[in-house]
């Protein structure tokens, strides 16, 4: 580039740099080769475990690699090791994993490890009666609440990471009763996300996901109010963002099959006003005919209006 000094390149660095690079993949083959080979010939021992942590700490998305680690527990630690023995190992791979993850957010084979340990975890040394860590379901009870703990601290770092989000949603699912969030409190988690950034599509759908299983369980909660409250919350999200995808998907999750006629033109006025000041935005004018097409379902004797009104939102 101009004004810029051009630095002069020394052949000789370049080479030792290159023949430094082909050493290193000449190492990292040789290891691969070595652990398909243990695999192969169905080796579970201590020190395929730790090659094998080696090679992970290089390359997390190597699943086969990862099969093999889990098989290594299945047919050596969980065989020949006490369960205290095997929890303490299993949250060693967790913190393994947790480092893996800092460097590799978005690596789905790390995540899909994770979920493993958990499940693999033993109950503790106590009895059914027991409550609390000393319990028999204290061990499990540890991991399942650091799990929760560590996830949203990575969603703070990067609130969009979605494979954080299906993580997430995999905890609440499977932990123990005692560690689930109630609706009220998974919908604020969402609206904290959604303020945060508007264009959070992970924060949405978690959203449409609580409000589908409440609707589902108590069809009463549906109410007016309520939804008239949802459309106000997305409305911020279209006006702060109109070509963003994430807030629309939620407005049209809202609207559905477009059942009401009066939200279905209400809402056409909220787009038709928002289009005024973005007449460019390629949502808008999409969501317009869409939900046009939608109320002609209930105005079929202005098909000839509606129709003339999509051609012109498309010309």
């Amino acid at each position: 580039m101009h004004g810029i000094k051009r630095t002069k390149v020394d052949p000789a660095a370049v080479a030792a740099r290159r023949e430094k690079e082909k050493e290193k993949l000449r190492a990292y083959l040789a290891l691969e080769k070595q652990i398909l080979d243990l695999k192969e010939a169905n080796q579970w021992t201590q020190e395929a475990l730790r090659l094998t942590e080696q090679f992970l700490s290089s390359n997390p998305e190597h699943y086969t690699i990862w099969n093999y680690r889990r098989d290594i527990f299945t047919n050596l630690i969980f065989k020949d090791r006490t369960p205290e023995e095997s929890h303490k190992l299993l949250f060693s791979d967790l913190a393994f994993t947790t480092t893996a993850l800092k460097r590799h957010p978005k690596v789905y084979t790390i995540w899909n490890h994770r979920r493993w340990c958990l499940e693999s975890m033993p109950e503790g040394p106590g009895n059914a009666d027991d409550g609390g860590a000393e319990g028999r379901e204290g061990w499990k009870m540890s991991a399942w609440s650091q799990e929760m703990i560590i996830v949203e601290k990575m969603l703070s770092m990067d609130e969009r990471n979605f494979h954080a989000w299906d993580y997430r949603r995999y905890i609440l699912s499977h932990c123990p009763a005692s560690l689930k969030r109630t609706d009220s409190d998974e919908l604020a988690y969402t609206t904290r996300h959604i303020e945060k950034n508007h264009s959070n599509f992970s924060a949405w759908h978690q959203r449409s996901l609580v409000y589908t299983k409440l609707w589902s369980e108590k069809p009463e909660s549906r109410t007016k109010a309520l939804l008239d409250k949802e459309f106000e919350l997305v409305k911020q999200a279209l006006w702060m963002a109109p070509d963003d995808q994430s807030g629309w998907m939620y407005h049209r999750w809202l609207i559905g099959n477009g059942e009401d006629p009066e939200v279905l033109e209400r809402e056409i006025g909220v787009i038709e006003e928002l289009l005024e000041e973005e007449p460019e935005s390629r949502w808008c004018l999409n969501s317009l005919v869409h939900y046009k097409r939608l109320l002609l379902q209930h105005r079929s004797g202005e098909q000839h209006q509606l129709t003339e009104d999509c051609r012109q939102s498309l010309n």
